[in-house]
């Protein structure tokens, strides 16, 4: 039995193959495109999930969609009569899209695909918990999603055990923790679903000046980790910008323009962003653990993809054993989907081994023997130079040398030689 499993439209578009539960297939439309972040009906993907396992989409049991996308307009209406006539151009920009295409997917799915089968939208947060729980490696534990929104919902709980989950609570529209740090990642001049990672590394170099501002004006956090943003310094929620000039103002200036220099007050408010996340996952981890027992968790949502909030979590939380879905983003969601129709629609059973997760180490995408490689140089008569297995610089106590070669055809290591010239500030953890 095939299911196929869809993320698409609004950013990390991607597919995802799954037979009699099994993970066999994965790509985000980005690896096709060369477009990062590609929210695009993800036609390419799909072409390599089926062509890769010799599947036609006449022989697709099931189709999964990531979220509902009557819920997600729902959403959007009820925002935009909200902070009406505020954002009218916002909802002008965003209404053409939806009313010639997102709102119809499953005609458009169908029309594709030329697909006359059956196609479920489970919740996008079930999509994210899904895509946690189900390739994991327990038979019990908690959930924990974190992202920018969904539908409504930016962050919840739950449990899974065995072949079934179920989400306990949640946080709503417009309060959400991925918002915020989107919020920043736009005031520091990087963009916004893109760039968050960006801030994650300038923490390191900055002081959490700017974290007791965040906390007393922006965002109040309580000790369950749950939140409530005050909205007066934010125009995301029917806008065309994250912040406003109150923002601007309670952090001394307009945000940082693009691709200048970054400042010390760049790095410190990115640090103090960080401080915050930080802050709340770990409260959030400490008060899904009260409520579930749990001795495992599972993460997903973008959020999660905040590996040093993780290992905070990890190091200082109470959970025995964490497994984060490795595409946390909506890229996952697609996975998600294709299991919740596995799991949850279809009712299988699951048998974890309790050591190795089922995603095969996340090598699910498009691969390229020595052959082709070769077929694609000579084609276009590249100048390149092919070394064997034995003339390739090996790591030598867990150093690399300098200089070395990938085996990767015409391309050198990104390792300068100034930058691996002292040993003792290079070793590979």
């Amino acid at each position: 039995m095939y299911i196929l499993g869809i993320s698409a439209y609004y950013h990390d578009s991607a597919a995802c193959l799954v037979k009699d539960g099994d993970i066999i297939s994965a790509a985000q439309e980005e690896r096709f495109t060369r477009i990062k972040h590609d929210y695009n009906f993800p036609s390419n993907a799909i072409r390599f999930c089926l062509n890769h396992s010799g599947v036609t989409s006449s022989q697709l049991d099931l189709i999964a969609f990531y979220d509902k996308p009557f819920l997600k307009f729902e959403r959007l209406l009820d925002t935009y009569l909200s902070y009406a006539p505020v954002g009218v151009k916002s909802f002008i920009k965003a209404m053409p899209l939806w009313i010639k295409q997102k709102l119809w997917m499953k005609d458009y799915i169908q029309k594709e695909l030329d697909y006359k089968g059956k196609i479920i939208f489970p919740e996008h947060h079930i999509s994210h918990a899904a895509s946690a729980f189900y390739p994991s490696p327990f038979n019990e534990a908690a959930i924990l999603t974190m992202d920018g929104v969904g539908e409504w919902t930016t962050a919840s709980f739950g449990i899974g055990k065995g072949n079934r989950m179920e989400l306990l609570s949640e946080i709503k529209f417009p309060h959400s923790l991925g918002l915020l740090y989107s919020a920043f990642t736009y005031y520091t001049g990087f963009k916004v679903n893109s760039g968050e990672y960006k801030v994650m590394g300038l923490a390191p170099y900055g002081e959490p000046k700017y974290k007791d501002i965040i906390l007393k004006e922006l965002i109040d956090v309580k000790n369950d980790g749950s939140f409530r943003m005050n909205m007066e310094y934010f125009d995301y929620p029917a806008g065309l910008k994250m912040t406003n000039e109150k923002f601007n103002k309670l952090f001394g200036g307009p945000p940082r323009e693009p691709e200048t220099k970054l400042t010390q007050k760049e790095m410190d408010i990115a640090a103090s962003v960080q401080a915050v996340t930080e802050e709340i996952i770990l409260k959030a981890g400490n008060h899904v653990y009260k409520n579930t027992g749990m001795e495992n968790l599972v993460l997903a949502g973008g959020v999660a993809l905040n590996c040093v909030a993780n290992g905070k979590l990890l190091r200082e939380g109470p959970f025995e054993k964490i497994w984060i879905q490795p595409a946390a983003g909506d890229a996952g969601g697609a996975l998600g989907a294709a299991l919740v129709g596995w799991y949850l629609y279809l009712d299988k059973k699951r048998i974890p081994n309790g050591e190795e997760d089922s995603q095969r180490g996340s090598y699910l995408g498009p691969e390229y023997s020595e052959e082709e490689i070769l077929k694609f140089i000579n084609k276009r008569e590249l100048n390149y130079q092919k070394l064997s297995s034995e003339e390739i610089p090996k790591m030598k106590n867990g150093i690399w040398a300098p200089g070395a070669w990938c085996k990767i055809y015409h391309r050198r290591c990104a390792f300068p030689q100034n930058a691996i010239s002292n040993e003792s500030e290079n070793k590979i953890p």
